[in-house]
């Protein structure tokens, strides 16, 4: 999933026309839609390794973010983010942070481990909180401290009841979270931010790409030295580029014409199409210990949720 903090267009948003929020709407509900079916597009690449995926991903993301760029003409956005020292200094920071985010998902896909993500991303908001009152001063009313306490509580049943800490979940969501503090600090669009977070890592990326094919390791070693994917399989690779950036460009759409409450709701769509593809697609077992878990963190998400909507 990607960058749900980094626009603050939701905020600016007063009370458009009937039209403008019907597209805002249908906007965010294809952007949540696109990061709920995550899964069943990863899942196709499982014959590859998550660092793979990763590199590929990166590269194609930012050739066609880099057209987006120039067809819009935000390229002098580009390079004011890449000359001012600071604001760099905090992309270098997010885009570890992105890079370990979308690493830990894809590999928990590929692995099998969809309802763990799942429960990353309906903690996210809940670690949210938690980061603004540890780094932004903000301070918790009870029903919030409710909600965190709640996820807590959630998260020592899994250790102790279920057996294993759930390190992927904290993952993704403390990986998120920290990544929207620091964009926080560092305002842009969302394309801008990709555009530079990717032109980061493509180097990087690109090289390891190249040694993969010079060490006939690609696709995970299946594919002998000298030889190359098969087209199938390369669009496949190619349109990591194209669910990353469609998402992003729906949800800036959504995020500027919706109220930042309805923003807050249709969040939990993606969290949720990947919980049922984790049962009822890739057949996850989901017995008690983490059903008693996935109940603390809804309960503490509808308390959550309420205060919001109450205070606003």
């Amino acid at each position: 999933m990607a960058q749900l903090s980094a626009d603050t267009g939701a905020k600016k948003a007063a009370a458009p026309d009937g039209k403008a929020q019907l597209h805002g709407l249908l906007a965010g509900l294809g952007a949540f839609t696109c990061w709920g079916v995550f899964p069943l597009y990863f899942r196709e690449l499982g014959a590859f390794s998550a660092l793979e995926i990763i590199a590929h991903r990166i590269v194609w993301s930012l050739l066609l973010v880099l057209l987006i760029i120039l067809v819009t003409g935000r390229f002098a956005k580009v390079r004011a983010a890449f000359s001012n020292r600071s604001v760099l200094a905090i992309f270098s920071a997010s885009t570890v942070l992105i890079a370990i985010n979308w690493l830990t998902f894809v590999w928990a896909i590929t692995n099998g481990y969809v309802l763990e993500t799942s429960l990353g991303y309906y903690i996210n908001p809940l670690v949210n909180v938690l980061l603004g009152v540890l780094f932004l001063g903000e301070r918790l009313n009870r029903w919030q401290g409710l909600a965190v306490a709640l996820a807590l509580v959630a998260v020592l049943q899994m250790t102790i009841q279920a057996g294993s800490f759930p390190w992927i979940s904290l993952m993704l969501g403390f990986s998120f979270g920290f990544y929207g503090l620091l964009r926080k600090k560092a305002p842009a669009e969302s394309v801008v931010g990709l555009t530079v977070e990717t032109a980061l890592l493509a180097p990087i990326s690109a090289l390891y790409l190249v040694y993969l094919f010079a060490a006939g390791d690609l696709q995970n070693g299946t594919i002998a030295a000298g030889g190359f994917y098969e087209a199938g399989d390369l669009l496949l690779l190619m349109g990591t580029g194209l669910i990353t950036a469609i998402p992003l460009i729906l949800f800036a759409v959504g995020a500027q014409r919706l109220r930042l409450s309805t923003v807050g709701l249709l969040q939990y769509i993606a969290p949720t199409m990947q919980f049922f593809l984790a049962i009822y697609v890739f057949d996850q077992p989901f017995d008690p210990a983490t059903l008693i878990a996935f109940g603390l963190i809804w309960t503490g998400l509808v308390i959550y949720s309420w205060d919001g909507l109450r205070r606003r």
